[in-house]
Formats: structure tokens, C-alpha cells, sequence
């Protein structure tokens, strides 16, 4: 037997059954097809990009004698290279442009062939021009200050205190010379260890490079206050190895 229907009150319109043209809707009250779309789009659009996936750090450090640039001390067994980059495509791995601001990222890698341990912690590892310019290794802040306006580096003045406030160096700064920088000032036996250093060459004749090369004194073995010889690595041997390095050729 057919249930009965119980007939609508008086003034109300029957319920009709959605219109063929008009999507239903889910128990949240979204449209299927809007959230079709939503899902396409999500699709299509990239994931953001990270920097570990989009620029790879240097490859591995090779022993000091594999590179183009190096002085080695068969005596004391310890041979020390420079290997500079002064083009951005060739390490594209670092977070800010500093060829482009006139840093120099140089990796120097020190291969320690003997039995006991070397110290790097006093050392001083320079740049020398061919005018004999003698350039230390741009700290965080030299770097912070070349990189940033004056405005934002240099020291704030704060009216009626007389304190001056500095800013902080740039995290990515920071985060380069914590990837890419000396991971310990200690060179175990019979092991290589690498890392990028910065020359500001913005004001040096060009090209500064030539005739130029990375001098390294004060290395001496742990616990014994005797230096080894220092390092003298010419660049020009990297010159020569890169004919087509932009610094073999005058800038514009």
C-alpha cells in the first residue's frame, strides 16, 4: 500500500527538484565544480621554491693540489688553494649578490697531508693586489655594510640618548657564512677542509686579479706554537686555467 502524502499548508510553493543547469551542493554548501576548479588550480600552480632545491651548494672540497691555484709545502704536507668565482651563474648557491657590490667570494681549501692536526685559528689569509694592497677577509658586517644602504647598516642615532643602536647583519649573511664559510678552524690529519671567504676589489684597478694572489700566514699545528711557512697562491695560475673568466677582461 502507497504511503499518503500529506498535501502542503495553504500558500506554500511544492519543493521542486534543482534545475538540471544548477550544480547541488555538497553538506557544507560548496559547489562541486567550484571546488573542481579550486583543486585544478592548486594543481597549476608551482610549489614555492626553496632554496636548497633551486641552487646546490659548491660541490665537495677536492684535495688543495686539484685546483688550478695552490702552494704546497712538501715538507711540512700541507698545501693550501684559492679558487675564487667571479661569476654569479658558477655559484649561484649564495643568497645575496655580492660579485655584483665588488665581494669576491674566494674558496680557499687547505689539504693537511701530515699526522697531526693544523690550526687556523690565527690565521691571516689576505688578498694582495698587484699594487700591493693587502685586503683581510670582509667580516659579516663589512659584508652587511657594502650590500645594505647607509641608512639601514650603519648605526642608528636615537635623539636626546646619546646610544647608538646597530642593526643586525642580515640573516642571509648570516646563513652563507654558517653554509658555505670554514666549518672549523681545524684541519685533522690526512683531510681537506674548505670554505668561502669575501675580498671587497671594488676599487682595485682591474683586473684585479692579475698579477694578484691570496697570501697565508700564521697556520702552525695544534697545540705547537711553531707556523708553518707562509702561502703565497698567485692568481694568475687561475687566470690561466680560465681564459674566459670575467676576470680576464676589463668591466664596462
Amino acid at each position: 500500500m502507497s504511503p499518503h502524502r500529506t498535501p502542503p499548508p495553504p500558500g506554500t510553493a511544492p519543493a521542486r527538484a534543482p534545475h538540471a543547469s544548477q550544480p547541488a551542493r555538497d553538506h557544507c554548501g560548496r559547489h562541486p565544480l567550484r571546488l573542481a576548479l579550486a583543486a585544478i588550480v592548486i594543481l597549476i600552480l608551482p610549489a614555492p621554491a626553496t632554496h636548497a632545491a633551486d641552487k646546490k651548494g659548491p660541490e665537495p672540497a677536492k684535495a688543495a693540489s686539484q685546483y688550478a691555484a695552490f702552494d704546497a709545502h712538501p715538507d711540512e704536507h700541507v698545501t693550501i688553494a684559492a679558487d675564487p668565482c667571479d661569476d654569479p651563474k658558477l655559484c649561484p648557491f649564495f643568497r645575496l649578490p655580492y660579485i655584483q657590490h665588488g665581494l669576491l667570494p674566494v674558496r680557499v681549501v687547505v689539504t693537511n697531508d701530515s699526522d697531526h692536526a693544523i690550526s687556523l685559528a690565527d690565521a691571516r689569509i689576505q688578498f694582495i693586489s698587484a699594487n700591493n694592497d693587502k685586503i683581510p677577509a670582509a667580516t659579516e658586517d663589512d659584508i652587511n655594510r657594502r650590500l645594505f644602504t647607509i641608512k639601514s647598516a650603519e648605526g642608528t642615532k636615537i635623539p636626546i640618548i646619546p646610544i647608538t643602536i646597530h642593526h643586525p647583519v642580515d640573516k642571509k649573511i648570516v646563513q652563507d657564512d654558517d653554509e658555505f664559510g670554514f666549518a672549523s678552524s681545524t684541519v685533522k690529519p690526512h683531510s681537506t677542509l674548505a670554505g668561502y671567504l669575501f675580498y671587497d676589489i671594488k676599487d682595485l684597478e682591474e683586473p684585479a686579479l692579475a698579477h694578484a694572489e691570496i697570501y697565508v700566514k700564521m697556520v702552525h699545528p695544534v697545540g705547537d706554537g711553531n707556523e708553518l711557512f707562509s702561502f703565497s697562491i698567485p692568481f694568475d695560475k687561475w687566470l690561466a686555467a680560465n681564459p674566459d673568466a670575467p676576470s680576464n677582461h676589463r668591466r664596462n
